[in-house]
């Protein structure tokens, strides 16, 4: 019946203070565990995520890459959120939840519809925006490591990619009203998540369009992408201490 039905029936079953999601393609280390339950010591802390790192990841390029992109979603987006209390999205292959907070919130993501029919996907994000909603902190644990099994190859990829946008771009409309009562900052880091690919993408066909229609390169798109890819790989490099990112 789908991960939802089955985390409902699991939580309702439940008799602990704290429920720990893992998904079934994930290794957590022997500490993860006691580190996030450190984190959810206090009242106010709803959930809590680890850090995610790829454990395929020397199998191809592919999978040295997303290994690299979890690194950075987790150790830049997370953390950066996590700095307000506000993490958008606590992954499923490592989140901790307060029972209590749960129960009170299980009727409304069991009953979450999407085009009018209940709701099969984007399952960890809707239940972030929710514990967020009810006024509790979400927050990430950077020395909790999961390693976890991802695509590697591109079609498996893409479709998981799909996936995991509908729900950013869905959850988003959610978390509109969420934003005023947030620090200022995450309402900038929603509106840039989810114009930013966006705009990327319309600059992409803007550059295309004019090397068809003109036989001109646009050199300062190119530029402007180029300065803000090195930039970025050149932080999460310095950061990680890890020369790979360049």
């Amino acid at each position: 019946v789908g991960k939802r039905k089955a985390q409902i029936a699991a939580i309702r079953r439940s008799s602990g203070d704290l429920v720990l999601n893992v998904d079934s393609d994930t290794t957590l280390a022997s500490d993860v565990v006691t580190k996030l339950a450190l984190k959810m010591q206090h009242p106010a802390v709803g959930a809590a995520m680890g850090q995610l790192v790829a454990s395929n990841r020397s199998d191809t390029w592919l999978t040295r890459l997303i290994d690299m992109e979890y690194w950075l979603a987790c150790n830049e987006e997370r953390a950066a959120q996590a700095r307000f209390g506000a993490v958008m999205c606590c992954c499923g292959p490592c989140a901790m939840y307060r029972r209590s907070a749960l129960l009170l919130l299980l009727d409304q993501y069991e009953t979450q519809l999407f085009r009018g029919k209940p709701s099969d996907f984007g399952e960890d994000r809707h239940l972030t925006i929710l514990m967020l909603k009810a006024g509790l902190r979400t927050e990430y644990v950077p020395d909790a490591i999961a390693a976890t099994v991802v695509p590697d190859r591109l079609g498996p990829y893409l479709r998981q990619q799909l996936r995991w946008a509908r729900s950013t771009f869905r959850d988003t409309l959610l978390a509109l009203r969420l934003l005023p009562s947030l620090d200022r900052y995450l309402t900038l880091d929603v509106v840039g998540q989810n114009l930013g690919p966006l705009l990327l993408a319309l600059s992409v066909l803007a550059g295309l369009a004019q090397l068809a229609l003109t036989a001109t390169v646009p050199w300062s798109a190119v530029l402007m992408i180029a300065s803000m890819t090195i930039i970025r790989c050149s932080v999460a490099a310095f950061r990680a201490r890890q020369l790979r990112f360049l």
